[in-house]
């Protein structure tokens, strides 16, 4: 579906923004993952708004480095000033169509723009290296701070759906929108 190479540089080298470095995630990032999602402020808006295990961590972990050697894409590790932060990217929906934005980043990170630099990075990567032509984000009703950063960053709402059996709110973008 997506090339693995583009204007002669490999997706799956790190990218770097005036303050993020976004890298490819590595085993070495699962006690960061298992970490992050044990706070009860992240996982608040999940249907089951529980922590997850370890062995959850591991196979959220998994997943990603799988999309990533599927796809040569994928969430990426976040770090700022050689700190892990949290993850974030897209990835190939499996339910909807376009690719899906994702992130997750460290509540002590919240709160300092983070997220809407990563959003617009994954953005300008979706829509000129990968050739996106739709990005959603899904995000739930009370999550307020992930849909302003949305919104931000030039979403806009298309429709309610059911996601693991839950009302969520599908935002989406597509290429003409993005500067």
């Amino acid at each position: 579906m997506f090339a693995n190479n583009v204007n002669g540089r490999r997706l799956s080298e790190a990218l770097r923004t005036g303050r993020l470095l976004l890298r490819p995630p590595a085993e070495e990032d699962r006690q960061f993952l298992t970490d992050l999602f044990s706070h009860l402020e992240l996982v608040a808006h999940r249907p089951d708004p529980r922590p997850d295990s370890p062995e959850e961590s591991a196979a959220r972990l998994a997943r990603d480095i799988g999309h990533w050697n599927d796809h040569g894409f994928g969430r990426w590790a976040v770090e700022v000033d050689g700190k892990l932060i949290g993850f974030g990217g897209v990835t190939v929906s499996k339910d909807f169509e376009g690719l899906n934005l994702s992130y997750h980043l460290h509540p002590e990170s919240w709160g300092h723009g983070y997220a809407t630099e990563l959003v617009n990075t994954a953005l300008a990567f979706s829509f000129n290296d990968l050739q996106a032509i739709r990005v959603i984000g899904l995000v739930r009703t009370a999550n307020a701070a992930s849909k302003r950063v949305l919104e931000k960053c030039g979403f806009c709402f298309e429709r309610e759906v059911m996601l693991l059996g839950a009302p969520t709110n599908m935002y989406v973008l597509t290429p003409g929108v993005v500067d």
